[in-house]
């Protein structure tokens, strides 16, 4: 192991932080021992593009550790953050499955570390372990639903106060339950939040700004608290 950009090089799956949450956990031995042979670490900077939007496959990425945004650009330029990527997430998934160029562009957040599989040996890999359907299948649903809360708080909400409360909501369905609210983190700045709701910096400042004022939430840092999740949902008309 050594450490690269303030990360520590993790070469093995079985001393793995994200160990059993991730998208090949639960393999037979012959398959853990068979991926452990195609996949190639390595530690990214912040800012690193993995693959770009409409770029040719040429294989899948597994995040072991870090934080990475998937984006997707108009012809103008506008850029709409689709969703923040988890450790143990495979990207890239859905351009193996259909043969077809990337949906989307992967960049990292924060240093983070990467496992690349060259495009034939990550096809040879699922033919011979049809046991990686399952995770084919778990994961492609997991990404389906991400989409469809994405669509929701773009296309289905008639103001920006109500996208921005359906984003928060989102982001805090998995938060820590306390006695004072519902507690979680806050991945992205100003600016990105508005790549993920279709709306300026300027706006979302403004948003987020009122949604203080009137108690709905309070910041710490890059933690976040909503004091009553059923105020916030009235908002974003949920």
């Amino acid at each position: 192991m050594h450490a690269s950009h303030g990360v520590e090089l993790n070469c093995g799956c079985q001393t793995c932080s994200q160990k059993d949450k991730g998208f090949f956990c639960g393999l037979t031995l012959a398959a853990a021992k068979d991926l452990e042979a195609i996949k190639s670490p390595s530690i990214y900077p912040t800012g690193a593009v993995l693959f770009m939007e409409k770029e040719s496959y040429r294989g899948v990425y597994l995040l072991c550790s870090g934080k990475v945004k998937l984006t997707m650009t108009s012809s103008g330029g506008k850029t709409l953050i689709l969703r923040l990527a988890r450790p143990g997430e495979l990207l890239g998934l859905m351009s193996a499955m259909s043969s077809s160029p990337y949906e989307a562009t992967v960049e990292t957040l924060e240093p983070s570390q990467v496992c690349f599989i060259r495009q034939e040996d990550f096809s040879q890999f699922i033919a011979k372990y049809p046991e990686v359907y399952r995770s084919v299948l778990r994961q492609v649903s997991a990404q389906y639903y991400d989409t469809c809360e994405q669509m929701r708080t773009i296309a289905l909400s008639t103001s920006s106060r109500e996208k921005v409360a359906r984003l928060l909501l989102h982001w805090s369905a998995a938060g820590r339950e306390t006695e004072e609210g519902t507690r979680t983190s806050v991945p992205f700045t100003h600016e990105q939040i508005a790549e993920c709701v279709g709306s300026t910096r300027e706006t979302v400042t403004r948003t987020l700004s009122e949604f203080k004022n009137n108690h709905l939430v309070t910041f710490k840092g890059a933690t976040m608290l909503i004091p009553d999740r059923a105020a916030l949902a009235a908002i974003g008309g949920d």
